[in-house]
């Protein structure tokens, strides 16, 4: 009935532009018409192809001096058809990265001016303590902080609005009406209490800004970690460290209760893929050296291009990535428990500050360690300190009930946030 729908529509577009030019046609989310054709499954002629094949035939159209410019966005280039990237069409790729600290303020200005802003509230120090975010998470701190404001009945959108709002964005609203017994607080409290006291010791580390057990969103519990500025690169010790930080809660649960918990499980499955990534992909292997085997077991398979995986490497390559994973793995996790071991002092104070008051910040945290904050620390918390809550890298447990038992997920490179949290129990999410 609607057959040829999607092609004479793209005409009357076309047609439209011309009768209207000078005039500019922007098509959002272009892979949803543009993907690959014909894969070789179920035919190569279906409804998408027609509109596909009308696109491209109004392209080959297009003259200078009509006077139209074409636009598209995708954030899967990787699997638009090469017809229509080649030169004479969509040739020119302008990739939109993750905003760095000027552009988070710009794109905070220009959502913040529907909303009225409190005197405290300075957008400048928000940008500066949001590292990670894009566009729709800045929009949305503004939109959750105008409504803790409106539930509120408040004149304007205060400052401690914003801190509650990007928490929010970043790992769910706090949920104080969820009932946990004592023995498992003081599992929670352990486990953030470890990745704190790791995260504090390890020289390459992101600063943790504050730990809380209260539960927020899925999570029981998460330590925030704030990068001091914007990074573009990773070194080898920098992702050694956040192999052991990721560690630092199964190990305090084991150094303290002489037993583990699934409140680990995404920590481990984060570990193991941050060092498979560094071995397989990134050369940081001593044994294997500086090379690059892309195993593409977290990639899912798209039938316009791959029909079937192929491997490039041998099985007794495969089994050394395996032993040089496992090693790192177990390395980083023997570094934890030596950390908390040498701290277990300090660790146990944590707990107990945890348990008492549910949030601990960082400079509370500095004071049962001892440590007195550098130079470039002290700047920064100058500029931020208005900002309790920030995001982050990506260290965080994300606690969704599957969890407890992993399965194979989109990494949300997503641009990281850094949170490190605790999973909840299946059975009290069914209850």
């Amino acid at each position: 009935m609607f057959v040829g729908v999607g092609a004479a529509r793209v005409r009357d577009l076309f047609n439209n532009a011309k009768q209207n030019a000078p005039a500019i046609i922007f098509i959002d989310e272009l892979d949803a018409v543009g993907r690959r054709r014909f894969a070789g499954i179920g035919g190569g002629h279906d409804e998408r192809e027609q509109t596909l094949n009308q696109l491209l035939i109004e392209l080959d159209g297009f003259e200078s001096k009509q006077g139209i410019i074409l636009m598209g966005s995708t954030n899967r280039p990787d699997v638009l058809d090469p017809a229509l990237t080649r030169p004479g069409r969509f040739d020119r790729h302008i990739n939109v990265p993750s905003p760095d600290m000027k552009g988070r303020k710009e794109i905070l200005e220009v959502h913040a001016k529907k909303v009225k802003m409190g005197k405290d509230v300075d957008l400048s120090v928000i940008a500066k303590s949001t590292p990670g975010f894009v566009g729709a998470d800045l929009a949305n701190v503004i939109n959750e902080a105008a409504i803790l404001a409106a539930r509120a009945d408040k004149a304007a959108v205060e400052n401690r609005d914003i801190e509650e709002a990007v928490e929010r964005v970043m790992a769910g609203p706090q949920r104080k009406s969820r009932v946990i017994s004592e023995q498992e607080k003081k599992i929670i409290a352990a486990h953030e209490a470890g990745h704190t006291i790791v995260a504090k010791r390890c020289k390459h580390s992101d600063p943790v800004h504050k730990v809380s057990i209260i539960p927020r969103g899925p999570a029981l519990g998460y330590t925030m970690q704030l990068p001091l500025e914007d990074k573009y690169l990773t070194t080898k010790s920098e992702i050694l460290d956040k192999l052991t930080v990721l560690l630092g809660g199964r190990a305090a649960e084991e150094i303290l209760f002489d037993e583990i918990t699934t409140g680990a499980s995404d920590d481990l499955s984060r570990t193991t893929a941050y060092a498979r990534k560094m071995v397989a992909e990134l050369g940081m292997s001593e044994k294997l050296g500086p090379i690059s085997v892309h195993t593409g077991e977290d990639d899912e398979v798209f039938l316009g291009r791959d029909i079937s995986r192929h491997k490039n490497y041998s099985e007794e390559l495969a089994r050394e990535i395996d032993n040089e994973v496992s090693l790192l793995v177990k390395e980083s996790y023997r570094k934890a428990k030596n950390i908390l071991t040498e701290n277990k002092a300090a660790l146990e104070m944590l707990i107990a500050k945890l348990l008492e008051k549910e949030v601990v910040e960082s400079d509370e945290i500095d004071g049962i360690l001892g440590i007195k904050k550098t130079q470039k620390e002290e700047t920064s918390e100058t500029e931020i300190q208005p900002q309790n809550s920030k995001k982050e890298e990506e260290t965080v447990s994300q606690n969704n009930e599957e969890e407890l038992f992993p399965k194979e997920k989109e990494d949300n490179n997503t641009a990281g946030k850094s949170i490190f949290t605790f999973p909840e129990n299946k059975e009290e999410n069914n209850g």
